[in-house]
């Protein structure tokens, strides 16, 4: 530990980074009734706090090393800070990045002057590529988190934290994807100020700190969720998880719509639109703070990085009044017959803002209607469901239904009675040429599709939801299929919005 703090206090970060400010979120603050404080690495040269670790490992590399220049795995974020470092270093880089990465990523780094080189689907198989041109290269490899200097290079943000408040926190918290951060800073924060809770902040389809540190050793997730991708790792690393294990107080895990809150609540503090993962550590602050009821503390939360897919923010639009609990969706069975529709309307939606009605004839005893309301306050989602059954009228709440949140919304339209034996999947396809073309090439001739609907959202991998006949007695074949063509999926036959609308 006395060698990572000398580290952290000698760190050459500053020859290409910035000491960036702590700034005041008043409306957080207000909402929440704590100071709330927001740590601006988004205003970095390459727009995350990457580059403090990615410039420190370099700059400690000799003579010979620089010489043979620099290579790194990277689908965003570590792969910019690497590119801006080799260009102040005149030094040679070449980025291993995968195939399904937005060009916007690609561009930026190409741009820096580093090579890039494009392969796979994603970042295991860049990462295994990456290793592979290692050998043939001798090239010097860049980790992105678990490397002494990369540790030592993220843990200036503390250090720049407790000179900006001379150490008066009560709380900070901080991203987690492989853990080079919250490494850096908890061992930095817990020698100075043993007081200041270190509170990590994962998402919940992504969280291998939490895990590994809930069991004691490091655990690799079977998949990783795609919504934060600059923290979606499925193993973190060694030296990380050592001083996660000695200095980091708990794991908050948030979901996407908290996410999506987060990203609305820094652009009303700070104008500022920051990635999926650069705004982790206020959703955890946001959750935290409530499920705690806490308040006149100070709070710090890491804006860790800004290079957001400007195609995304469609999505993190809509998903922002469900995760701030403005927005319930439910499904909302009424009789068939003349006038129940008007009734349901007049009786329970009154003057209520409506931001969701769909409706399609599926049969001639019950209509089933899909329909969002507009909160005022959060306890609304449920005194609406009370009112609605007490009518008479069948209800679901469909607010947590990923399925409905992702697809049945824009494609309620009624079953067909020509569907048979269908299975109903979730697919995360790469965004990429060809992705379609394979699944059908592959799978079997004699399976059906019966459904399909892709919406974009702007990332590495498209939300495809498909229906698909598989004749009985081929289940297990078709089990074989998907195992063999590798894309994530999410099997939601027995979903009851499935059974519903589709």
């Amino acid at each position: 530990m006395p060698q990572l703090f000398r580290q952290i206090l000698t760190s050459r970060v500053y020859e290409a980074a910035v000491e960036t400010p702590l700034d005041e979120a008043p409306q957080l603050s207000a909402q929440l009734g704590n100071r709330v404080l927001l740590k601006r690495e988004d205003l970095q040269p390459v727009f995350s706090f990457k580059l403090r670790g990615a410039y420190n490992c370099m700059a400690h590399l000799s003579d010979e090393q620089r010489s043979r220049g620099v290579i790194a795995a990277s689908a965003g974020n570590h792969a910019q800070g690497v590119a801006y470092s080799a260009r102040i270093l005149d030094m040679r880089a070449l980025i291993v990045m995968p195939v399904t990465t937005p060009e916007i990523k690609v561009e930026a780094v190409r741009r820096l002057g580093a090579e890039v080189v494009l392969y796979g689907d994603n970042y295991s198989e860049a990462a295994g590529h990456c290793e592979q041109l290692i050998l043939e290269t001798g090239m010097c490899f860049i980790h992105p988190f678990d490397d002494p200097l990369v540790i030592a290079g993220q843990g200036t943000v503390a250090d720049e934290l407790i000179r900006q408040t001379s150490g008066r926190i009560d709380a900070v918290f901080v991203p987690v994807g492989g853990g080079g951060l919250i490494a850096g800073m908890a061992a930095y924060l817990k020698t100075l100020c043993p007081e200041i809770r270190v509170i990590g902040v994962e998402p919940q389809d992504s969280d291998a700190m939490a895990r590994s540190l809930e069991a004691g050793e490091r655990l690799s997730l079977d998949s990783v969720g795609i919504f934060a991708d600059g923290v979606a790792v499925r193993q973190v690393g060694q030296l990380t998880f050592d001083l996660c294990r000695r200095y980091v107080d708990e794991i908050v895990r948030v979901d996407t719509d908290q996410i999506c809150s987060a990203i609305h609540s820094i652009y009303q503090s700070t104008r500022a639109i920051v990635e999926p993962a650069g705004a982790l550590a206020v959703a955890g602050l946001k959750k935290w703070a409530v499920a705690n009821s806490i308040s006149g503390q100070t709070l710090v939360a890491v804006n860790s990085g800004a290079n957001m897919n400007f195609n995304r923010l469609r999505y993190v639009a809509e998903r922002t009044e469900i995760g701030e609990q403005r927005e319930a969706l439910y499904a909302i069975s009424i009789p068939e017959q003349a006038g129940a529709l008007k009734r349901f309307c007049h009786d329970l939606l009154g003057q209520r803002s409506i931001t969701e009605f769909n409706y399609r004839l599926a049969g001639r005893k019950l209509a089933h209607i899909f329909v969002g309301i507009a909160l005022n306050t959060p306890d609304e989602r449920f005194s609406f469901a009370r009112e609605v059954s007490a009518a008479g009228f069948e209800l679901m709440d469909l607010t947590d239904n990923e399925l409905a949140k992702s697809h049945i919304r824009y494609m309620v339209g009624g079953r067909s009675e020509n569907v048979e034996d269908e299975r109903l999947l979730r697919f995360w396809f790469p965004e990429r040429a060809g992705a379609l073309t394979r699944f059908l090439e592959t799978m079997g001739q004699s399976w059906n599709i019966s459904l399909f609907h892709y919406r974009a959202q702007g990332g590495e991998f498209g939300r495809v939801l498909m229906g698909l006949e598989i004749p009985e007695g081929e289940g297990e074949a078709f089990d074989l299929f998907l195992e063999r063509i590798g894309y994530r999926y999410q099997d939601e036959t027995d979903n009851p919005a499935h059974r519903l609308f589709l």
